[in-house]
Formats: structure tokens, sequence, C-alpha cells
């Protein structure tokens, strides 16, 4: 019983190291490959079974489980359904999934920092390293995972711009820096002895996590004072809604913030509350 348990561990353990690869070759990041390869395990242990054997009510039960007793969300279970789609038509050629509608996810607005929130998040990091990175996700707009892989040799200080280097979608793209920003990276480039060609890196010279920027962002925006939910994302969010703001292009701002449609650059007219206060009520124009 026990032999028939471990062959069966080590099968499992074995089919997720061929999913990982497939998702490493496909171009996925690392922060997705991760996440896809976590549920798609944990279906596989919850479900328990050869996979020739695994049924729809099967995928339905696991997804009903995680939404009644893990208490996960629309946006959560539509992942697992990517994931377990992805899973088993390239491993296994098998449409199974096509029959399972994936979440509706809910739409709700990106949480957006006034200036002034902003302005607090920054003074209430002291240190110049950690400053230089809440900084830059502000003003460069920059995905999380973005930052992180963010390389010394694809910054142009002299024309204040960013070649972010396999994006989102595995796509290249330039971002603009700030006057300011790189005022101050210049100045802890200079002092900086450690060797490492990233923007932002550990003591051994790899690249700083994304969990170790987001409990960064975390820490100093309750640190600040800020109520409101703060993660790299809202300052993503805060860039494009100020740029909005300050009358820049939507087009332009979807070219800087590298969404592939239009219409996700889009939602960005809905939380611009500067643009609302300029709305003069039609009872005052009566």
């Amino acid at each position: 019983m026990i032999e028939e348990k471990f062959a069966a561990d080590e099968e499992k353990k074995s089919l997720v190291e061929r999913f990982r690869q497939e998702l490493v070759i496909g171009g996925y990041s690392a922060r997705t490959t991760k996440m896809y390869c976590l549920y798609t395990e944990e279906f596989l242990s919850k479900i328990n079974k050869k996979i020739f054997e695994i049924k729809r009510e099967d995928i339905i039960g696991f997804l009903a489980w995680k939404k009644e007793t893990r208490l996960v969300g629309n946006a959560t279970l539509s992942l697992i359904h990517s994931a377990l789609k992805f899973f088993f038509e390239k491993l296994f050629k098998n449409k199974i999934m096509d029959e399972i509608s994936s979440p509706k996810r809910a739409k709700t607005l990106p949480a957006v920092l006034t200036k002034a929130e902003v302005k607090a998040l920054i003074k209430a990091s002291k240190k110049k390293s950690k400053r230089l990175i809440i900084e830059l996700l502000y003003s460069s707009g920059l995905r999380v995972s973005e930052a992180t892989k963010l390389k010394i040799e694809n910054l142009n200080l002299k024309e204040r711009t960013a070649r972010v280097v396999g994006g989102k979608g595995n796509k290249d793209r330039t971002v603009i820096l700030s006057k300011t920003w790189i005022k101050k990276f210049k100045k802890c480039l200079a002092k900086r002895k450690l060797k490492s060609p990233y923007v932002f890196a550990k003591k051994n010279g790899s690249p700083i996590s994304t969990d170790s920027i987001e409990r960064l962002v975390k820490k100093t925006a309750k640190k600040a004072g800020i109520e409101k939910k703060v993660t790299p994302h809202t300052l993503r969010h805060s860039h494009a809604t100020h740029l909005l703001e300050a009358g820049e292009n939507i087009r332009t701002i979807q070219e800087l913030l590298g969404h592939s449609s239009l219409s996700t650059t889009q939602i960005y007219t809905h939380v611009s509350a500067e643009t609302l206060k300029k709305v003069k009520s039609p009872l005052d124009k009566l």
C-alpha cells in the first residue's frame, strides 16, 4: 500500500514537472508558472485518480470545493480553470476543459492613490534603495515582475527611457524614466559595491523577488497611514490614472503600459477622480 502511494506521488511529481517545462517553453512568466503548477498539483492530489479516469464532474467538484471550502474568488477560479485547461490540452491533447465554463470575473475598478497619498508613501520609505523601488513602480508604471527583472543595461538614462524585455505576453516595450528617479539612481549606483546586472538585487547579486517588493509596498503604505489596500499594481494603476488626468493620450498610455488591447487601458477613464471633479452638475447650469 505504501509502495503504491509512493509510486502515485512520484507520477504526480513527474506530471507537474512536465507541465512546468511546457509553461517555461511557452514563455509564461515565473509567477504564472508557479501558480499554474501549484493549482494543478493541488487538483491531482485532491482528485487522486489516473489522468484517463478524470471526468468532467471531478473538475467541477474540485472548483466547487475551492469556492465553498477555500473561499476563493472568481478571479482565482478563472486562473485555476486556465491552468487545468493548459495542463490537459498540452500534455494529453484532452479538450475536457472546453466542457466547463470559465468563472466570470467581477468587474471591479482598480484602486488608485491620490497624488498626496503617493507623496506620503514615498516619504514613509526612509531607506534610499527601497524608496527607489517605490518611485520606479509609480513613475514608470512597471509590473512588479518587470521591475525585478530590469537590468542596468536596459536603462537609457540620457534618453530617460528603459527597455522592458520579455514583459507580459513575452513582449518588449519602452517605458519612461523620471528625471528625479534618474538623479537618485545615479547617486546610489556610484556608491554601490554589489556587482549585479540587475537594477534591484539581493546581496548575492540575484534579482530581488516579487514577494519582497509586495511586502515592502504593503508595509510602507501602512507606515504612511494609507487605509486603502496598496500593492505594486496599485502604483501602476495610479501611474496610468495620473497620466490620463494630466491630459496624456490614452493610446500613448496603452503603449507605455504594454496593454495589447485599448479596452484594457480604457478602464482608467472610469477611475480618474480629478476628471470627475471638473464635471459640473446640470442643476448648477439651470
